[in-house]
């Protein structure tokens, strides 16, 4: 019994002990890792005051390189930017010039180039050519009537000298044979009015030219009321109708050179100012200049064209194109201040030349714009200015 109870409590004592280690060690595992937990905690605050230390300085030194120029003041052409509709020139209006009728056959459409004097509708002239024809006849009697008269005076001549007639009977052969001749002249006067209004039955063109519109079809019955029934461009001469400010309109004279572009095309067709409004509208503070033009195909009276005109040289910012950018706002280019920031600053777009983009307005010549890699740059980045001759 002795023996067995000895072991029991033997037993005992070892779990107790057991349990002491085991409490031991967790208490050991749980310092431990309090211990790791503090450390983390230091370590991350001194490594983040680091971090952003070498960051404030990597910002500092990531400012990236641009190149610059200060353009100054040149001498450029000065451009002047209008708008405007086309028209032909020397518009003529075609309609009936004769006594009118019934249209037989119209020979042209609109965009047709004719000659002056090519007809351009043929009037059916059944009854009229019956007239002329029965006037025609009328001659033929008149100067039979006129060549009897003509023989009976002759024959009385030969008499005269023997006493068979009077002198009074001479006269009156003499009379009847003047009636009779101008009786033939009034025939042949009335046929030859006759022909001339058969000739004038037929539209023709007044000059040549080419035809803008057709307002006549066969079988319609025409007269002088009837208005007007084609319109052709003498010559097929266009021009434009440029609108310009009262201030522009002072730098313009005939003569000035301007390149015409038809809405919808890329075309640039040269012409100049072949006359200039003398008066002003009160209410727009604008007048008319009209630019002439040589044929071309884009050029459709009615529609609406750009121009730029050349109005002389004066002094301005000479750009390469690379410098100057364009966004709904209109143009614009970037400039880097006192700072070495960028800015943004609105400028207008004088002529466009091999040379580079001449600058209206918007810039003084002294700031410093920036040339290339604009856009990847934004109103207040920092940036090193690399600073670069201005084009000649």
């Amino acid at each position: 019994m002795d023996s067995l109870a000895g072991s029991t409590q033997g037993f005992y004592e070892e779990a107790d002990n057991r349990r002491k280690r085991m409490r031991l060690i967790i208490a050991l595992g749980l310092i431990a890792l309090v211990l790791a937990i503090a450390w983390y905690a230091f370590s991350a605050s001194k490594g983040g005051g680091a971090a952003a230390g070498d960051g404030a300085a990597g910002t500092a030194a990531s400012a990236p390189t641009v190149t610059v120029m200060v353009p100054g003041m040149q001498s450029v052409q000065v451009a002047i930017s209008v708008n405007g509709t086309i028209a032909a020139r020397r518009e003529m209006p075609v309609g009936v010039a004769g006594e009118g009728g019934q249209v037989v056959s119209v020979l042209v459409e609109p965009g047709q180039w004719v000659g002056a004097g090519q007809t351009l509708a043929v009037i059916d002239r059944s009854v009229q050519a019956q007239q002329a024809a029965s006037l025609a006849a009328s001659i033929r009697v008149a100067q039979a009537d006129a060549d009897l008269a003509e023989a009976e005076l002759k024959r009385a001549e030969a008499l005269v000298s023997r006493g068979f007639i009077s002198k009074a009977d001479m006269d009156r052969k003499r009379a009847t044979r003047d009636a009779a001749q101008a009786r033939v002249r009034v025939a042949q006067a009335q046929y030859r009015e006759a022909v001339a209004r058969n000739g004038r039955l037929n539209i023709v063109a007044p000059a040549a030219g080419l035809v803008l519109t057709r307002q006549v079809e066969p079988g319609q019955i025409v007269g002088a009321g009837s208005g007007v029934l084609f319109r052709m461009a003498k010559g097929g001469e266009m021009e434009m109708l440029a609108q310009m400010a009262e201030a522009d309109l002072q730098r313009v004279s005939v003569g000035t050179r301007a390149t015409v572009t038809p809405v919808g095309t890329d075309l640039q067709i040269a012409g100049q100012v072949w006359q200039e409004s003398p008066v002003i509208n009160p209410d727009t503070r604008q007048g008319t200049v009209r630019i002439a033009l040589p044929y071309s195909a884009a050029l459709r009276p009615g529609g609406f064209a750009d121009a730029r005109l050349v109005a002389g040289t004066g002094q301005a910012p000479l750009l390469p194109e690379s410098a100057v950018q364009s966004g709904p706002e209109g143009n614009f280019v970037l400039i880097v201040d006192k700072s070495n920031q960028v800015q943004r600053r609105a400028v207008k777009v004088g002529t466009v030349t091999d040379g580079g983009v001449s600058i209206a307005s918007g810039l003084t010549g002294n700031e410093r714009v920036v040339v290339l890699a604009g856009a990847f740059l934004n109103p207040g980045d920092k940036v090193k200015p690399v600073v670069q001759k201005s084009p000649q």
